[in-house]
């Protein structure tokens, strides 16, 4: 199944078009992308038997995220460990560090982003997880259980601000408008032959600057929401930034920024991609 916010609607996308989620369910489930995780499973149910009509074609660019507005942003740093080396950091044992994106920087797959003046902005391409269940003191055997799905994910960054001062402003650097986009919708765990063995890639003007794979995540999906959730309840439609493998613009000799005009892409395996445009 795959979810999307279509111009601020819930739709379903079946065979590369849209059903209106509101209008199919008879107004059962409401129209804003954010409520359904509040009612995840029942929402599934009725998907599995609902007599659903053809649906509509649309425009990539009227898609927004598939979960805008979440509680909870948690965003994953140095969880590949060729990523961690050209970071200059050991690779995390025990628990990752963990810091948040702000919910303004949110926004959906296809996006203009305007680049912070005096800045170094970097790219990160990530898998995105979404929470279909409250997940409190979850074990790894049971992680996948409170899982929606999965999304393409890109933890914009500018290194200026995230690295100034007494300690890192990891956060505030990740928060600019637009530093968080997600989609182009959300894919759940059975659409995958292995969830946990997705490739992601991230190219600048045609050029491939991240290649990847999620087996070689550090701490997986299911580790994640075991190590996570023992310290706080991860609550329905949180949103995980699972980490970046190599290749950013921070590790490279010479170090490498978005520019304007440049074109970002970025891809995640079943999935689909984001393409984020760059200006002054």
């Amino acid at each position: 199944m795959r979810i999307a916010n279509l111009s601020g609607r819930l739709v379903l996308i079946r065979d590369g078009r849209a059903v209106d989620v509101e209008r199919a369910s008879g107004g059962r489930f409401s129209a804003e992308p954010q409520a359904v995780y509040e009612r995840w499973e029942e929402f599934r149910s009725w998907v599995a038997h609902a007599d659903l009509p053809t649906g509509e074609t649309f425009e990539p660019a009227a898609l927004g995220s598939p979960a805008p507005a979440p509680r909870q942003t948690l965003a994953i740093g140095l969880n590949y460990r060729d990523h961690a080396a050209e970071s200059g950091f050991a690779a995390p044992e025990g628990l990752p560090p963990v810091f948040t994106k702000f919910a303004t920087s949110i926004t959906g797959p296809i996006t203009q982003v305007t680049l912070p003046p005096d800045g170094h902005t970097d790219w990160e391409a990530e898998l995105v997880a979404v929470l279909g269940r409250r997940a409190e003191r979850v074990s790894e055997a049971d992680a996948w259980s409170h899982i929606a799905g999965l999304a393409v994910g890109q933890d914009i960054s500018e290194r200026v601000v995230q690295l100034a001062g007494p300690a890192p402003q990891f956060s505030l650097g990740k928060s600019y408008p637009g530093f968080a986009p997600i989609g182009p919708w959300l894919v759940t765990p059975e659409e995958f032959d292995d969830p946990d063995d997705l490739e992601l890639r991230c190219t600048i003007n045609g050029e491939e600057v991240q290649k990847g794979r999620t087996r070689d995540l550090i701490f997986s999906v299911p580790t994640l929401i075991a190590r996570l959730s023992a310290v706080l309840p991860l609550l329905p439609g949180d949103v995980i930034f699972t980490g970046t493998p190599a290749g950013v613009g921070l590790g490279r000799d010479p170090q490498r920024w978005l520019a304007p005009g440049d074109e970002l892409v970025s891809t995640v395996e079943g999935i689909g991609e984001l393409r984020q445009t760059f200006v002054a």
